[in-house]
């Protein structure tokens, strides 16, 4: 077996990997697209070959933003005919972990009731015990929602001013802020292995390379005292508009200004004529999901994680 990345001259070939399973994959039309935008590249693709007939055998693919390093791993695929897909996948992450320094999260997009479904839960099965193997041991699910344009647009708080800030030093305070005490698991688990600063910081420097319009970022200040509230960040990735981030600070939690937050993106889109926000949120998170249930956010799918514990 040999293993390396990819390479230009593999194209043909990786378009030729179908995954007939009932698993999220990097299909022909997002590699191509995600290749072309720099989210997907050539180094960030690892392959198990046949050494006798040059054959893709496995393959692993992570994404990431152009210039940055691999944020998540999007698609484990090893060829049926391979005897044990869970051995040599796992080899494959390892090895693609050893190259990277890190070992981003594998994420797994299900439609509901996915543990219901045969075809999804033997697919992820293996996949699961083998990124198991390579690291990936701690199971997230993230609902994922959308509020579409039939829905009411929330009205603007009376209690809260937004404003706008070129700094993005203000930013990294109020995101250092939100963290302390923070329901969000990435969040949780990323201030295990990193100072409250460096993770701010690291968190401001993504959300900057998403494609949103940085010009809509907002902090929230109290109409009353004008103290610091949260934040807000309409933002979008490569599918469209998105709820990118919102956070209320310690010490006002508990009055209900994640609906303020919330509407105050959910505005931001709907006024520029977008159709359709899409969002992110932990199951567990139960303050957050009733926010959006409230703001008119319907769940379509799942997001499932799994990270390093």
């Amino acid at each position: 077996m040999l293993f390396r990345t990819a390479v230009g001259d593999d194209l043909d070939r990786l378009l030729g990997c179908v995954v007939d399973e009932s698993v999220s994959w990097a299909h022909p039309d997002r590699l191509l697209s995600f290749l072309e935008s720099g989210h997907y590249r050539y180094d960030r693709i690892w392959l198990a070959l046949d050494e006798d007939t040059g054959d893709i055998l496995a393959r692993a693919v992570w994404w990431g933003f152009p210039d940055g390093r691999p944020l998540a791993l999007d698609c484990v695929h090893v060829h049926p005919s391979v005897r044990d897909r869970v051995a040599l996948a796992a080899e494959l992450l390892e090895r693609g972990h050893a190259a990277f320094g890190d070992r981003p999260a594998y994420h797994v997009f299900l439609s509901e009731g996915w543990r219901e479904d045969p075809k999804a839960a033997s697919a992820l099965a293996w996949r699961k015990e083998a990124v198991g193997r390579a690291g990936l041991t701690d199971e997230l699910e993230r609902l994922r929602l959308a509020w579409t344009a039939d829905e009411p647009v929330p009205e603007p708080s009376d209690r809260l001013v937004f404003r706008g800030d070129d700094d993005d030093e203000a930013f990294v305070a109020a995101f250092r802020r939100v963290a302390e005490g923070t329901l969000d698991h990435a969040t949780r688990l990323s201030l295990r292995t990193m100072d409250p600063e460096e993770q701010a910081r690291q968190d401001v420097a993504d959300y900057r390379q998403m494609p949103g319009d940085r010009s809509l970022w907002r902090l929230a200040y109290s109409a009353a005292d004008g103290s610091l509230v949260g934040v807000a960040l309409p933002s979008a990735n490569n599918a469209g508009p998105v709820v990118g981030y919102l956070g209320v600070v310690p010490e006002h939690r508990g009055h209900g200004y994640v609906d303020d937050l919330l509407g105050e993106i959910t505005r931001c889109h709907a006024e520029r004529g977008v159709e359709r926000v899409a969002a992110d949120t932990d199951r567990g998170n139960t303050p957050m999901v009733k926010a959006f249930e409230r703001a008119g956010y319907r769940t379509f799918a799942i997001r499932l994680v799994l990270s390093a514990g």
